[in-house]
């Protein structure tokens, strides 16, 4: 083993996992955590588990045959379900594409304490699609080095949430280690599938095998091929950690403060911190229901405005890592199942303004509630 050629190969297995960390992932961690506590953690480890598996027989399949799968799946089916699968991966692309455009648009509008409309948060996501792709011009290398600052962004963002929380740490490990949901119903049932669904991406296998091309490795010599396997699936390995840690951040971060919580708690601690969110939890004994913007505005009524601010960079550096990803998925699955050679610019162009239509259409005529109930939809159908 070594070091320095763990070193060569680390990359995709991050580009990869940022998948495992977008708005959608977040919606569902803090859902889950809202709405069952700590007894859905163990889906969270399962669901990892499981895509890790997927990952690596992704990974594998571009390492041995020089083909992602895409191309693979062109060479081997008929037309008729070619063309099917292409449409259900373009349509799991559109829909966590949608996730990542709600996920900034709030961000944004948290950020700026509201002066930024939502639809205006929508509209400077399209721009900053671009910005990426020139990014991508100077080289995967550096690219893979600016997804690894977001990834630490991430990190500490929600890092210091679990710290200011400070979560039950037994709850933490019953919920990992006992497969068990106690007096749990419908909306548990909803979060736990919208976790697999928002864990293991449909497109993010397409993603994976493309991007261990982009390693010289000698297909001929058995030995080296069996060597890029292998640090591909250490790096995979240690991408899907950090990843599960940070869901695991958050879904505690939410269990411990919000779990069982009526809006008339949430109004009278937000009352006394004088935010000027508080009209947001009416003053009733419903069950709180949070979503990414909701969760947080109540973590800066109970931690302070700096909370609120920091989970809001948390969720942007989630949004803009996995907008990335999408696009890349987006250019090989098409170029794999059709041969067609757009370039990165047209095809940026066509999948963002499917993607951006129904989600600024409801972020000028609805408000953000419906905004985020679009995310749980788009989990469970991912999972589909």
């Amino acid at each position: 083993f070594s070091f320095r050629k763990l070193w060569a190969f680390t990359g995709p297995g991050f580009l990869m996992s940022i998948a495992y960390l977008d708005p959608g992932n977040i919606e569902s961690d803090l859902q889950s955590g809202a709405v069952a506590g700590f007894k859905l953690l163990w889906v969270l480890m399962l669901a990892t588990i499981i895509g890790l598996l997927l990952q690596r027989l992704a990974a594998r399949l571009g390492v041995v045959t020089g083909l992602h799968l895409a191309e693979v799946c062109n060479r081997q089916y008929q037309k008729v379900p070619r063309i099917i699968l292409w449409l259900m991966v373009e349509l799991a692309i559109i829909g966590s594409d949608m996730q990542e455009v709600i996920g900034s648009a709030i961000a944004i509008n948290l950020l700026s304490v509201g002066k930024v409309p939502l639809w205006g948060g929508v509209l400077i996501t399209i721009a900053d699609t671009f910005v990426f792709l020139f990014l991508d011009k100077y080289g995967l290398r550096k690219l893979e080095a600016f997804f690894g600052f977001l990834i630490t962004i991430m990190a500490l963002t929600f890092g210091y949430e679990y710290i200011t929380v400070k979560p039950d740490q037994e709850k933490l490990l019953q919920g990992l280690f006992i497969p068990y949901c106690q007096n749990c119903g419908t909306a548990q049932l909803e979060q736990a599938v919208g976790i697999v669904g928002a864990v293991i991406m449909p497109h993010n296998m397409y993603l994976h095998s493309a991007l261990v091309k982009s390693r010289q490795v000698n297909r001929a010599n058995k030995r080296e091929v069996r060597e890029a396997n292998k640090y591909f699936f250490i790096e995979s390995c240690i991408a899907l950690f950090v990843s599960f840690i940070i869901n695991i951040f958050v879904v505690t971060v939410f269990a411990e403060a919000f779990f069982a919580k009526t809006n008339a708690d949430v109004n009278a601690v937000c009352v006394n911190a004088s935010s000027p969110h508080s009209s947001l939890f009416p003053n009733n004994n419903e069950t709180l229901e949070v979503d990414i913007y909701k969760g947080g505005v109540v973590l800066g009524c109970y931690f302070g405005p700096a909370a609120l601010y920091i989970w809001a960079i948390g969720i942007l550096a989630a949004g803009q890592s996995s907008t990335m990803t999408g696009t890349y998925s987006g250019q090989f699955v098409m170029e794999g199942f059709l041969n067609l050679r757009w370039s990165r610019f047209a095809r940026v162009l066509l999948t963002r303004s499917i993607a951006i239509t129904p989600t600024l259409l409801v972020a000028i005529f609805q408000d953000v509630e419906h905004l985020t109930g679009m995310n749980d939809f788009l989990n469970v159908l991912m999972s589909l």
